[in-house]
């Protein structure tokens, strides 16, 4: 097991106050080998399974290196899915909340013009799905002559979600002097050429995979026929009685056939697919994460971008049709060195892809037997007092972080001819206030958002209702902390 600590990876102190607070104890294989590396502005490639950390493994040096009074942004993240650039986003912003490291996430499905608009702040990092990235560069929303850091995550998902044209198109449009950092689980060809032709010199850093072995998840396969899957789910849950458990389906249709199905047998449950609106997307993934319901049907989109730390049970309601889709949906469980189980319902029609995900992982999935009437009698009682009972809310990682932080909202911006400058000024005035108490600034057209940190914002908030900014008397309430 790893002893090394954040002490001995020549971090500032406002990072290791905030890795502290985030729970963050010591640094994870990944993060103990590419931390080092990227802080000595090497080139990286790293083979390495979901659940392994590897997010902060590049966000904790990104947030060290850049420096906080370039306006531009000097990092940029791709990532396959916009759940996972809105997860890796909020790691990046938690990670630098005491530098003032203001990240910004950019994909489809929201407005463009807002994104714009954030993008003309100062914004030191940028993490986005590659069309949405590529359309800003192209017109022109998006700077890219100062970046010096780019990230590619979850590689081989972009290859699959054919996104490696425009991965491609994107560093081209790039500074050639840069940290190139490539993250994937596996490495085909494809990924293997791209890292040839836009990378220098790169370090390979293979961190063996847990998430794939016994270890840290139990895997089981039971041949059930289709029409049986759903009463056999129900014996399942009542004999694993997870806490949370996600189940993966192959289609939209079948994710709500499945979710109906459920609620109508009284689950707590939510679901999760491509079709949905992305607000609705990002409400049910955050109430899952939250503990409001225990069970979540989802297509392959949700095995990126869910991180949570224990969800004990994955069930492959479908086999997946991509072998590769195995490992990213077992490794939902088993996460942050807690234990998990996957089991996968197969139908007789489903062997060939069966040999398939088994040639890849390296092992024969063990097979297991439905379970027996007696299993499922003397497990209905605490299914049932579990079911009945109120759901008990997980504490978010960033609640110890953000408990001392107070975001101000302020109804003047760049209109008003208002700089963050000037918010400096007047705010570290005010008795008992240093520019050290001051987190990220926002400023818009017509609305500014200044964060206090260090438990000071009441006193900001009381002193700036009867205090001017460049003379001006601005309107001033406690805001949402996003």
């Amino acid at each position: 097991m790893n002893k090394q600590s954040f002490n001995d990876l020549s971090l500032s102190n406002d990072i290791k106050r905030a890795l502290k607070q985030l729970d963050y104890a010591e640094p994870t294989d990944v993060q103990a080998a590419v931390i080092p590396m990227v802080l000595a502005q090497k080139d990286v490639i790293v083979k390495s399974q979901t659940g392994s950390g590897k997010t902060a493994s590049f966000g904790i040096p990104l947030c060290e290196l850049v420096d906080w009074e370039e306006n531009k942004p000097q990092a940029l993240v791709l990532t396959p899915t916009r759940e996972l650039a809105a997860q890796v986003k909020e790691d990046i912003t938690n990670i630098g909340r005491f530098k003032r490291i203001k990240a910004t996430a950019v994909y489809g499905k929201q407005p463009f013009a807002r994104q714009k608009l954030e993008l003309k702040q100062k914004t030191h990092v940028v993490v986005g799905t590659p069309g949405r990235v590529l359309d800003h560069i192209e017109k022109e929303t998006l700077a890219t002559e100062k970046v010096q850091y780019l990230i590619i995550d979850e590689a081989d998902e972009m290859l699959n979600m054919g996104f490696i044209d425009q991965v491609s198109a994107i560093i081209e449009k790039l500074p050639e002097e840069r940290v190139t950092m490539l993250f994937s689980a596996t490495l085909p060809e494809d990924i293997e050429s791209l890292c040839h032709r836009y990378m220098t010199n790169p370090k390979e850093i293979e961190i063996k995979a847990t998430g794939l072995t016994t270890e840290n998840i139990e895997h089981r396969l039971i041949t059930v026929s289709e029409e049986e899957k759903f009463s056999l789910l129900k014996d399942i849950s009542v004999v694993e009685n997870p806490d949370s458990c996600i189940l993966f389906c192959r289609t939209k249709e079948r994710v709500e056939t499945l979710f109906d199905a459920l609620d109508e047998s009284g689950y707590s449950c939510g679901m999760l697919h491509g079709g949905m609106v992305q607000e609705d997307r990002f409400a049910v993934m955050n109430e899952f994460k939250r503990g409001e319901f225990r069970y979540f049907a989802a297509t392959d989109v949700a095995a990126r971008g869910i991180d949570i730390d224990n969800v004990s049970l994955v069930v492959n309601y479908d086999v997946p049709l991509e072998k590769e889709s195995y490992v990213h949906r077992t490794g939902r469980t088993g996460r942050a060195g807690n234990t998990g189980k996957a089991i996968t319902f197969a139908t007789p029609y489903e062997e060939k892809f069966l040999a398939e995900i088994e040639s890849y992982i390296g092992f024969a999935i063990p097979k297991s037997d439905r379970p027996s009437r007696e299993e499922v009698a003397a497990g209905q009682a605490a299914f049932q007092e579990k079911r009945n009972a109120r759901p008990t809310l997980k504490k978010e990682k960033s609640r110890e972080l953000n408990k001392d932080i107070m975001k101000l909202y302020f109804n003047g911006g760049k209109k008003k001819k208002i700089r963050a400058v000037d918010f400096v000024g007047t705010i570290a005035n005010i008795p008992g206030v240093t520019a050290d108490d001051i987190g990220i600034i926002t400023i818009q057209d017509n609305v500014s958002y200044v964060e206090m940190l260090n438990g000071k914002g009441s006193v900001v908030l009381k002193a700036m209702k009867t205090t001017t900014i460049k003379g001006k008397q601005l309107k001033v309430q406690k805001a949402r902390i996003e």
